[in-house]
């Protein structure tokens, strides 16, 4: 989840995000610039620094585990089923191939805390199983009747591929140019809050697979839907003010008609070139 907003309406949300399972990642910026202001601000109104950044906060789908009617982060899981083995927790580190890791990042109870790679992982339910109480097994099992794979484990971790230069600050001028929608006959703006289609195709393609679904639950002008588009994903999108809807669906279907024309055009352009 890539979740758009201010400082302050981030901040009266996260709570509400966390107590429905959605765990905290980090806090992007985007950075729009001096000429977000353009010079135009009355600081003794204001009384504070102009702003010109938003904030995109990422959050992941919380992995849990009902156990004995309560329910165990992966954290709290991982540490319950090495301690149903019967095993010491030094044995952990014999079970993962290194010297203290295993007690100290992957079973600790401690706030630094790091998830075991999925090979890793892999190593040590192979060890609890074979070296672990026979009356317990099987041991990390999902549905208590076989240990949980490594292909399984993976798939509790959301996808992220980032990419090496980008940080959690993004430089980018606010939309003053022709990517942004206006009103129909009118020089206005058709929406305040249009984000770059630049940042919204980055959280996309880093965070999901060619052929996934991207739901956008507040579309506005549907910038993630065209952007998963683009990308080749699939888009679903809501939005309820009927009239930015409207435009929504033009400046998609827009694109759709010019992404159909391209292959003409190039058609007609080799054509020409070969006479």
């Amino acid at each position: 989840m890539w979740f758009w907003n201010t400082e302050v309406g981030w901040a009266i949300v996260h709570p509400i995000l966390e107590e429905y399972g959605w765990h905290y990642v980090s806090c992007n910026i985007w950075n729009k610039g001096i000429q977000h202001i353009a010079g135009n601000c009355n600081l003794p109104i204001l009384k504070n620094f102009p702003i010109v950044t938003e904030v995109c906060a990422q959050y992941v789908r919380r992995a849990e585990f009902p156990v004995n009617g309560k329910v165990l982060s992966l954290k709290q899981w991982l540490r319950y089923e090495w301690e149903r083995t019967g095993l010491p927790l030094y044995k952990a580190n014999e079970a993962c191939g290194v010297a203290n890791a295993a007690t100290r990042k992957y079973l600790t109870k401690d706030h630094v805390w790091y998830a075991p790679p999925p090979d890793v992982f892999k190593q040590l339910v192979a060890y609890a199983n074979e070296h672990g109480d026979a009356n317990g097994k099987p041991f990390f099992s999902l549905d208590g009747q076989k240990p949980t794979t490594q292909a399984q484990y993976a798939n509790l971790f959301a996808r992220f591929e980032g990419q090496y230069g980008i940080t959690n600050v993004w430089e980018h001028p606010p939309l003053h140019n022709g990517e942004r929608v206006k009103i129909p006959g009118s020089s206005k703006y058709a929406h305040l809050n249009q984000k770059p289609l630049k940042l919204i195709k980055l959280i996309i393609e880093v965070s999901s697979a060619p052929g996934d679904v991207i739901w956008e639950p507040f579309g506005g002008l549907c910038t993630a839907g065209l952007a998963a588009y683009m990308s080749d994903r699939v888009a679903h999108c809501a939005e309820i003010n009927p009239n930015i809807f409207t435009l929504a669906v033009n400046r998609l279907q827009d694109y759709d008609d010019q992404a159909k024309l391209q292959p003409k055009l190039l058609e007609n352009n080799v054509a020409l070139g070969e006479l």
